[in-house]
């Protein structure tokens, strides 16, 4: 191994070179102390603006569009109806109860026959109420026997009283000839004194018994009208009271009370039925009607002869309201539609159907379409975007009517502008949302 050794670079003259004449010196230039606090002012100002701006304020919150039902406010006309979904129930039925209680002898329908007004539809025995009514009977023909000899005791009393009455004015009669007779005879001295006298007081005697009986007769006569009149009223009270009785028994044989189908009818031989039982209903036939419910909200506006329209088959058929129930249950009151004319062929008990009921004429309006966030606000106000669709603001409204399609707007939207319809849940109590995509 060799060493080479290095020797160091010398000029010309023999000295060793430095490298010193080629270095410079550089200053170093830096800002004025007020310069860098400016500076670091206007940063901490610029960060707290870009803050304020992008932090979420109270009254403003951050939703996605795709979450957002938004429609487009317009001009057309507005057909105020409500839709209903009516149930079909028969237009007249009449409820079957047992007017009396008793034992089933015999049936003699089945559930759903057609019967005619008046038909037979099981026969009931009843041993206590047969044996009650004969014992009613019995007690009733007495009553009236003793009424009947009564009125005959009457009658009796009136015919002697007007035989009296005939026999005083006979008596009267012969009095007044006699007292005539011997009064010319007298005058003449061919008839005692003694004896014409007697014969005067006679004749006076039958004048005034005459006038006794007729005001005695007219007096029993005012009271025989009176007790006949009492002894005919509880006469007739007697024939009411059995014919009740007896209408009682003929009660056990159970009879069809209109025309109609019988349904819910499912009693057996040998059951025992208890007073007012409801043992089935019979149903008008041939002729229906329809209930809905509808929401509370109309019920100011629902009125009874409104027109509806019922959908069967791919035809329409007009209906009217004939009854309405105001008592709200589930937000909901009932009422009951009638058809106009003929009836839809085919459709049974308890089938659903689709009906519009229409509450008003069509007219021309500012509208809007129906959407959930009318729940929330009562279409008191509504969020409406801005032309450049980044926001949405809170803006207060004033709507009219509405139906299941669109709502009328009476102030504060002009068509074209674009309005949050979905529902409000979760942002209700903004002031202002930024919509992003």
């Amino acid at each position: 191994m060799s060493i080479a050794r290095i020797r160091p670079e010398t000029d010309p003259a023999g000295a060793a070179v430095s490298g010193s004449g080629m270095d410079r010196v550089v200053e170093s230039r830096k800002w004025p102390l007020k310069y860098k606090i400016g500076a670091g002012i206007v940063l901490l100002l610029l960060a707290l603006a870009a803050f304020w701006y992008a932090a979420p304020r109270s009254d403003s919150q951050n939703v996605a569009t795709g979450r957002l039902t938004i429609s487009t406010v317009s001009r057309g006309t507005f057909d105020d109806f409500i839709p209903l979904r009516a149930r079909v129930t028969p237009l007249q039925t009449v409820f079957l109860d047992a007017i009396e209680g008793g034992r089933v002898e015999k049936v003699l329908v089945e559930d759903g026959a057609s019967l005619a007004a008046g038909q037979p539809i099981a026969l009931l025995s009843n041993a206590e109420l047969q044996l009650s009514v004969l014992a009613r009977q019995s007690e009733v023909t007495e009553q009236l026997n003793n009424m009947r000899s009564q009125e005959l005791a009457l009658a009796q009393t009136q015919l002697a009283n007007e035989r009296a009455i005939l026999e005083a004015d006979l008596a009267r009669t012969r009095a007044e000839r006699q007292y005539a007779r011997e009064k010319a005879l007298a005058a003449r001295g061919f008839v005692a004194a003694r004896t014409f006298s007697d014969t005067s007081d006679s004749y006076a005697y039958e004048r005034e018994r005459g006038t006794v009986l007729r005001r005695g007769q007219a007096t029993d006569r005012k009271l025989m009208s009176s007790q006949l009149a009492q002894l005919r009223a509880s006469s007739n009270s007697l024939m009411s009271s059995l014919a009740l009785a007896r209408a009682n028994l003929d009660a056990l044989n159970l009879r069809a009370p209109v025309a109609g189908q019988l349904s819910g009818f499912s009693i057996q031989v040998g059951q025992s039925l208890s007073r007012g039982q409801r043992i089935g209903q019979i149903d008008s036939p041939g002729r229906n009607k329809l209930i809905a419910g509808v929401d509370e909200y109309y019920l100011g506006r629902v009125v009874i002869g409104q027109k509806a329209t019922i959908d069967v088959g791919g035809k329409s058929f007009a209906a009217r309201v004939s009854k309405i129930y105001p008592q709200v249950q589930n937000g909901e009151f009932q009422l009951d539609l009638q058809f106009i004319g003929a009836e839809p062929k085919d459709i049974q008990r308890g089938q659903s159907l689709q009906a519009r009921l229409t509450l008003g004429d069509p007219a021309p309006a500012i509208l809007l379409p129906n959407g959930a966030f009318y729940n929330e606000t009562g279409g008191a106000w509504v969020f409406v975007v801005a032309p450049g669709g980044g926001q949405a603001i809170k803006r207060q409204v004033r709507m009219g009517r509405r139906n299941t399609e669109s709502i009328e707007i009476l102030d504060g939207l002009d068509p074209g502008e674009r309005v949050i319809t979905s529902p409000y849940t979760g942002f209700a109590d903004k002031a202002e949302l930024s919509l992003a995509k």
